[in-house]
């Protein structure tokens, strides 16, 4: 039995890279039996695009995107060179076309507008939601935070004592609560940041780098930012930053980060900052100099760059901008927090997120 199918992938920043293929076989015995392999990408030599091809011939259709990508690169003639693509897109295109991994345009998306809430229960939403799509129960997504303490949301690995003054944090009154996901701390005032989270299915990114997943995750809120007159950039690994001053360095406008659950459900968060006060934050988090100077800064203030200062915009119109961009791009409706969600993750402050096992679990 033989078959043709058709996947794309848009390399972020890049190219579009499309696979045509024929498959033979019934179930998980198939095989490709021919590719074509094609796209506004660039490929030197002419001959290094029969070789491209002929990898893919014979290979399972369960290969793994690694496997792919490593079949790609055996084959092509030395010297040759992949210009706005690479052998791992090539690999996201075949599984698409195969049906192994997704693209946007593939799930029916919601929006869950910023709803005031805890930090604490914010914290848990991600770990509630992510698990609610990873087991189908409810469609991928893009909520918005809300809420009204003064808080440190820190990374999952971070030493608590290492980033938080706790002394500082009890003046301040400054709720402390560790997220799932790896990354930084994070100093969230009432109004002085924007965080939204995705919930998806790891399907989504199948095939890309986890350096690759973050731009791609992103893509549209670049897009949003330009809307709002704010040239954005990632930063490898998971830094949003404004165009390049005076000095050469782009100044960090947010952080992303990430987790992937056990049940096939991913998040993918950030914090972008509105209106921070940067010499408050630091009175809370031990931002060391080696930190500092690595992005390029000796000073947390000349660092970050508030999107209140470059667009004149409220946080609520910003949002607003956000939540209208994501929609329009990939058709999301409008939805909400299901009541069964919130109690959960409310059980989940208790047992979890509000203790100080979990809070100080890396002391």
């Amino acid at each position: 039995m033989e078959a043709m199918v058709h996947g794309e992938y848009k390399v972020p920043g890049g190219k579009l890279v499309v696979a045509d293929l024929e498959v033979s076989g019934t179930g998980e015995g198939s095989v490709i039996s021919s590719a074509s392999i094609n796209g506004d990408f660039f490929l030197e030599p002419d001959e290094a695009l029969p070789a491209l091809n002929s990898s893919l011939v014979g290979l399972p259709v369960s290969s793994s995107g690694e496997e792919i990508a490593q079949a790609v690169t055996r084959k092509l003639p030395t010297g040759a060179h992949m210009i706005g693509f690479s052998a791992g897109a090539v690999a996201t295109a075949v599984r698409r076309a195969l049906g192994r991994a997704t693209g946007w345009e593939d799930h029916s998306w919601e929006v869950l507008p910023a709803t005031n809430l805890p930090i604490a229960v914010n914290v848990a939403l991600d770990q509630v939601l992510t698990e609610e799509v990873g087991a189908g129960r409810r469609p991928p997504l893009l909520r918005l935070w809300d809420w009204t303490e003064r808080a440190v949301v820190i990374g999952s690995f971070q030493s608590l004592a290492n980033e938080v003054d706790a002394q500082a944090a009890e003046d301040l009154d400054a709720v402390v609560v560790r997220r799932i996901s790896g990354g930084g701390a994070m100093f969230m005032e009432s109004g002085n940041c924007i965080t939204y989270s995705l919930s998806f299915p790891q399907s989504l990114v199948d095939g890309l780098s986890f350096a690759d997943s973050y731009p791609f995750l992103d893509s549209w809120v670049m897009e949003a930012l330009a809307e709002v007159g704010v040239q954005a950039e990632y930063k490898p690994l998971n830094d949003i930053v404004s165009a390049a001053d005076g000095e050469g360095y782009g100044r960090k406008i947010g952080g992303a980060a990430q987790k992937r659950l056990a049940n096939g459900g991913m998040l993918h968060h950030v914090t972008m900052s509105y209106d921070i006060d940067a010499q408050r934050m630091l009175q809370v988090l031990r931002i060391g100099r080696e930190k500092l100077s690595d992005k390029g800064h000796t000073s947390a203030a000349k660092r970050v760059d508030p999107l209140r200062s470059q667009t004149g915009m409220s946080r609520q119109d910003i949002m607003g901008v956000f939540t209208q961009t994501f929609a329009d791009r990939y058709g999301a409706t409008v939805a909400t927090i299901r009541p069964h969600e919130l109690r959960r993750a409310e059980d989940l402050v208790t047992q979890k997120f509000g203790t100080q096992a979990w809070t100080a679990r890396v002391p």
